[in-house]
């Protein structure tokens, strides 16, 4: 049992902080637990303890911003419904091997990730988003539930930075929009994080009171980024994100 790591209350605010930033990062885009999971293991969770948690917030994120999007007029419905099915078998496998990993090796591989996703920031090719007819029954329907059955093995096992692998691949093989790839994103996300902490929690890998104060952060951020344009901030968050996880990426390889 791991029991709450921060005596401080500014360590609350902090975490309510950082969550808003994060749920505004991931639903905008993605990439916002690259900031979350390392914050968490900074402030004393040992990392796969910091995973678990981060997947109380990453729930409640995603439903928050799913209703959002809702709220807005925009919802793929039953689409999200396949790819979160396929995405929640496979996360059940990832969460498995992130419960087994040790922390060294985690962190590692974390520091990895983000030096990824920092080039897929960068080098992303930018689309036109006008005049796209989406492709979303028959092979592309099967082809979309398989991929997204990898998608959550590697969401359930670490999950940072999947957003922009999800928003790349909808957009050019199902050529979906950026906002309606956004809502889908995070319907995915909502189920397949929901089977991915069941794992955590059973093998009580979850600190329940610090996943919750990190959610209440979390939730705000991503009811407020699904109902804004999804273009505003964007370079802004971009060149945020890529100092962020540059730094991160360093303390975690060399200062573990």
């Amino acid at each position: 049992m791991y029991f709450c790591v921060m005596e401080e209350w500014y360590h609350y605010l902090l975490l309510i902080v950082v969550g808003f930033s994060v749920g505004f990062i991931n639903t905008v885009a993605g990439g916002g637990s690259l900031i979350s999971l390392p914050i968490l293991i900074f402030l004393g969770l040992p990392p796969a303890v910091a995973n678990g948690t981060n997947r109380v917030a990453i729930v409640i994120q995603t439903a928050t911003a799913t209703a959002g999007f809702k709220s807005k007029g925009v919802s793929t419905f039953p689409l999200n419904i396949y790819l979160g099915f396929a995405a929640l078998i496979g996360a059940i496998i990832g969460a498995r091997i992130a419960v087994d990993v040790d922390g060294e090796a985690f962190n590692r591989i974390l520091a990895i990730v983000m030096v990824a996703v920092i080039f897929i920031i960068i080098f992303k090719p930018k689309t036109n988003l006008s005049a796209i007819q989406e492709r979303l029954t028959g092979k592309y329907l099967w082809i979309g539930c398989i991929v997204f059955f990898f998608i959550g093995i590697y969401g359930g096992f670490i999950n940072a930075g999947i957003g922009f692998i999800i928003i790349l691949f909808l957009h050019y093989f199902n050529h979906m929009t950026l906002v309606r790839a956004n809502a889908t994103k995070v319907a995915v996300v909502f189920m397949y994080t929901l089977s991915a902490l069941a794992v955590f929690a059973l093998n009580d890998k979850v600190e329940w009171t610090i996943g919750l104060v990190l959610a209440i952060g979390n939730a705000c951020g991503a009811w407020v980024s699904s109902r804004v344009s999804v273009k505003k901030g964007d370079a802004f968050i971009r060149t945020f994100l890529v100092v962020m996880v540059a730094v991160m990426a360093v303390k975690l390889w060399f200062f573990t």
